[in-house]
């Protein structure tokens, strides 16, 4: 890879950074019997996120808060590009990464709820090639995709966005990249190559153009019209900069933008309020504005830890002895509660969803600081804390008392 001119900001004061906020609240909004006091949670709420920033080094940030079927209130800080002094809103474009990962997922399972395959069945009676190292005797199913123990190996490739390389087909990444490095239901190991397969089956299970499919089923029905593969020429012009602090310097660094090799591992961009879409469809269980996307059986699955086993955090970075994975969802049972997350991240920008399904509450936040994670998680669960401080009536009822556990 040719060397990237590097661009040094010199780090303005944070008092400064932060001081571009925009805060959009409703004092109180009733929503499935609990009404949440948002102008006593902001005052709460923003000095947490201005900490969050200066402890995580953050150059910029957009939140939105969801209760039930609605966006209860969003906050933007920092500048997003810190050489023109570009104040953050709430419609600034960042890379939502990973995030994006469970959204593939849907579009897998919608396939699924069609009868086009089980969730046990293994994968190589869908293909017309052999992945390298698949084992007739253990093989990688469905479910071990969405779970990240199907030991399949192989990156997506990132690649600096004005390179030459052109992005490689799917249907060449499966064939050729795709290996199987270990047994299934070895461990745990966090595969984008499973979730670059996962695209590529949604893609010859539907028949039609995996970006297509994203869009005509996912992006469309969510009203998510800031949410894309390749920004359009309006999201480029609201497009953060990714950021790096330098080592030695301490300063803030305007770093290479990438592209995926191949896709679709989590190279997304997006807007804050369409992740509070996404999160809106998840916390009620798959239905949106009154539309059901994908069945309420198949969200519980999504949301139900699938192997005993393996419980007790994801990766060492978030969750307590109840979390693992769901079918892709990161879940997790705390004070009572019923949780499922997942962060995003790659060079210059990290991301970050929670959920708490019981009272329907929703935290999203996109940001161009680098791998800022601890911080976003710490910030999510107070503001999971807040918005239950500041609302008022019963837990929402739920589907299924469903905690954890193996499949069903």
């Amino acid at each position: 890879m040719k060397k990237i001119k590097r661009q040094y900001i010199r780090a303005q004061p944070w008092f400064s950074i932060l001081s571009a906020s925009i805060v959009f609240g409703v004092l109180s909004i009733s929503v499935f019997g609990q009404t949440v006091d948002t102008k006593k949670l902001a005052a709460d709420l923003e000095p947490e996120i201005r900490r969050a920033m200066i402890e995580g080094k953050i150059p910029s940030a957009t939140v939105a808060l969801v209760s039930g079927d609605k966006v209860i209130w969003t906050g933007a800080y920092g500048e997003s590009n810190l050489l023109a002094r570009t104040p953050a809103t709430e419609s600034t474009v960042y890379l939502i990464g990973s995030t994006f990962k469970a959204m593939s997922t849907v579009a897998l399972l919608q396939l699924m709820e069609e009868g086009k395959f089980k969730l046990d069945d293994p994968v190589s009676k869908y293909l017309d090639f052999t992945i390298q190292g698949d084992d007739p005797k253990n093989p990688v199913t469905f479910r071990h995709l969405l779970t990240h123990t199907s030991g399949l190996e192989g990156d997506f490739g990132a690649v600096p966005l004005w390179s030459n390389e052109a992005p490689m087909k799917l249907d060449d990444y499966v064939r050729k990249s795709l290996k199987v490095a270990h047994p299934p239901m070895t461990k745990v190991e966090y595969s984008n190559a499973a979730f670059t397969f996962v695209g590529y089956l949604v893609e010859k299970l539907s028949g039609v153009p995996y970006r297509q499919y994203i869009q005509e089923h996912i992006f469309k029905p969510l009203e998510m019209t800031n949410t894309a593969f390749d920004p359009t020429p309006d999201m480029d012009e609201r497009l953060s900069e990714p950021y790096v602090v330098d080592e030695k310097t301490g300063l803030q660094m305007a770093t290479v933008r990438v592209r995926a090799a191949v896709f679709p591992a989590g190279i997304v961009y997006g807007t804050v309020l369409d992740q509070a879409n996404w999160l809106i469809l998840n916390l009620n269980n798959g239905v949106f504005k009154g539309k059901r996307i994908i069945s309420e059986a198949t969200m519980e699955q999504m949301f139900t830890r699938q192997f005993d086993q393996f419980k007790g955090g994801i990766e060492g970075i978030w969750g307590n002895e109840t979390a693992g994975f769901g079918l892709t969802w990161w879940t997790q049972v705390k004070d009572g509660d019923r949780y499922f997350a997942h962060s995003g991240s790659l060079s210059g920008y990290t991301a970050f969803l929670l959920g708490n399904r019981d009272r329907k509450f929703g935290f999203a936040i996109l940001t161009n600081g680098n791998r800022a994670h601890p911080h976003l998680f710490k910030l999510a669960d107070r503001a999971m804390e807040l918005m239950k401080k500041y609302s008022v009536g019963q837990k929402t009822a739920v589907a299924s008392p469903t905690t954890a556990g193996d499949k069903k």
